[in-house]
């Protein structure tokens, strides 16, 4: 029972828009990602979707969720600013089969919290590029495998 981790896929840029950057949405190329996601993830069927409440996250993810016929859930520990709370939700979640949407800022400060407590094994340079997907597998609440897969299209 993986936890898929995923990074939100490209947004609008951040030095452009003018509005809460809470709703800046994903630009065309992060809804193509968005889209990619539906081929990668949907064999492994998440029994819920939890997203950050930004809409760039909730955009991420929610293609996926509306084919495998699930709800997307925001929650605000997966927020920008909230690596704490998202590594007390992650773990939280060990032992189920749940996606995870967070940010830039969240997937360092897990992936760090699970290498140094877990010991688990990331590869030689841990990477977050937006759009992309951490699959975690954990025994007994402790991550014990990770595979990285690249940011569809």
């Amino acid at each position: 029972m993986p936890v898929l981790l995923v990074r939100h896929a490209n947004a609008l840029p951040r030095s452009t828009w003018r509005g809460d950057d809470r709703r800046r949405p994903l630009s065309t190329r992060g809804q193509t990602q968005a889209r990619g996601l539906i081929p990668l993830l949907s064999e492994m069927k998440p029994q819920r979707v939890l997203s950050s409440p930004y809409v760039r996250c909730v955009e991420t993810v929610a293609p996926l969720a509306e084919v495998i016929g699930r709800e997307v859930e925001p929650v605000e520990a997966l927020a920008e600013g909230n690596g704490k709370a998202a590594v007390e939700l992650l773990r939280s979640y060990a032992a189920q089969d749940v996606l995870l949407c967070t940010h830039g800022d969240i997937i360092p400060e897990i992936l760090d919290a699970l290498a140094s407590s877990d010991g688990l094994d990331l590869g030689r340079n841990p990477r977050q590029e937006k759009g992309s997907v951490w699959i975690l597998e954990a025994r007994k609440r402790r991550f014990v495998k990770a595979r990285y897969l690249r940011p569809p299209g």
